[in-house]
């Protein structure tokens, strides 16, 4: 790993994505409206707000860091951009850290608009450190960006990448605790739903929300999600590919 080549990385991508709005307006935007539209669904039953407001926090962001990093990475690779940086002293590390550094900055960017919105305009009410919440939300945001990144290596065309969504994303909606408590579930699917990180971040939103002052738990849940997040960029970076056929 080399930190001079993987800040150029990450100003590179910066810079490209100074110029395209539409996507930076996506990252940005998504989440906050999503949880907007969460809110106003439920008006007439605000406690559901509150209930399922924090977990919505760190999902809402990881699914659209997801889709455009995946989509992101795999553009880079159908237009030959990797595989002529990849020609030059510049190892998979270096570019997916460079990546993972410039999307990280537009996830806090992201996670600090969602939870301005959700805590202050919207009213959600945390028995826990607010802070505490926003880092979870960040930590659901980079796990979204490290996946993303990782699946790409296995799609050859944007519609692909999008189609792993489901593959990826959609089982640990389903499993994470946040339609029914994992404990209710059958025994197969709660230790399946073990090895998802998902279930991690939803089971330390869960406890920030009811529960006052900063549990143990709830800060392993957290380190649990980061270290997922890194694992995926490691699988990444050994799984990237310089071009597609």
């Amino acid at each position: 790993m080399n930190p001079r080549r993987t800040f150029a990385t990450a100003r590179r991508v910066l810079l490209q994505l100074r110029h395209d709005p539409r996507t930076v307006a996506l990252m940005l935007g998504a989440p906050c409206l999503l949880i907007t539209l969460l809110k106003y669904v439920f008006d007439d039953r605000p406690q559901v707000f509150h209930t399922m407001g924090a977990p919505m926090l760190g999902v809402f962001p990881l699914t659209v860091m997801f889709v455009v990093t995946a989509v992101a990475t795999l553009r880079e690779r159908t237009s030959g951009t990797l595989e002529r940086l990849l020609t030059m002293p510049l190892g998979k590390l270096d570019l997916l850290l460079g990546y993972a550094l410039a999307f990280g900055l537009l996830t806090l960017v992201q996670g600090l608009l969602a939870f301005g919105l959700t805590v202050g305009l919207l009213g959600l009410t945390v028995a826990g450190p607010s802070w505490l919440l926003l880092a979870v939300a960040v930590a659901d945001g980079l796990l979204g960006m490290a996946l993303g990144l990782f699946v790409s290596a296995f799609a050859t065309t944007e519609f692909q990448a999008v189609q792993f969504l489901p593959a990826f994303v959609l089982p640990q909606l389903l499993l994470c605790g946040l339609f029914t408590p994992r404990a209710t579930m059958a025994a197969w699917l709660h230790a399946l739903s073990d090895a998802l990180p998902l279930s991690y971040a939803v089971d330390a939103m869960n406890e920030i929300t009811t529960r006052s002052g900063l549990s143990g738990r709830t800060v392993a849940d957290l380190l649990i999600v980061l270290g997922c997040a890194l694992a995926a960029l490691a699988l990444g970076a050994v799984t990237l590919r310089r071009r597609t056929a």
